[in-house]
């Protein structure tokens, strides 16, 4: 069950790039939540996908017997629900339009932002990283997911707020 959940189903056997590939099918996870009407569960699926991965991982880890590999992609699952999460925050209040998700930005902006500071490693993420077991593995991609939700954020405030005025 761990390796199941590690691996996202298979998804971290995808080649080349598995954390690319489960983020992406993360985020067409998403997306098809949110068409459903089920925005909550972009970050309900965050909370449990981190729960599972510091449940998983561990055992993944002892029993492989490696560090981090590069089939273990359910902490990018967790990380790009949590970057995903800041998009879908608008839809939470009935007053405030659905500026974030629903436009392209909202799911492609987050997607490459995560992918960015996930490969990149910046600041906390890279001091994650080097961290060492199943804290590493799962800690690094959270504060990636954390850096790309902010980031998706502020972007959509100046795409909003600056640019479209100026192309409407």
């Amino acid at each position: 069950m761990s390796r199941m959940v590690a691996t996202f189903l298979g998804a971290g056997f995808l080649k080349p790039a598995p954390g690319t590939w489960a983020s992406a099918v993360t985020v067409a996870l998403a997306v098809a939540a949110y068409q459903a009407g089920w925005a909550l569960a972009v970050p309900v699926g965050f909370v449990v996908a981190t729960m599972l991965g510091f449940w998983a991982v561990p055992q993944y880890l002892r029993a492989t017997g490696g560090e981090d590999p590069s089939e273990v992609v359910i902490d990018e699952v967790a990380g790009q629900l949590l970057a995903l999460s800041f998009t879908v925050i608008p839809l939470w209040r009935h007053d405030v339009p659905d500026l974030l998700f629903g436009a392209w930005p909202g799911w492609v902006a987050p997607f490459l932002l995560f992918r960015l500071f996930d490969i990149w490693k910046p600041w906390l993420v890279g001091r994650a990283d080097r961290m060492e077991g199943a804290k590493g593995v799962m800690l690094d991609d959270l504060w990636a997911g954390l850096f790309a939700g902010v980031a998706s954020v502020a972007l959509a405030g100046v795409y909003h707020g600056l640019v479209q005025p100026w192309l409407g």
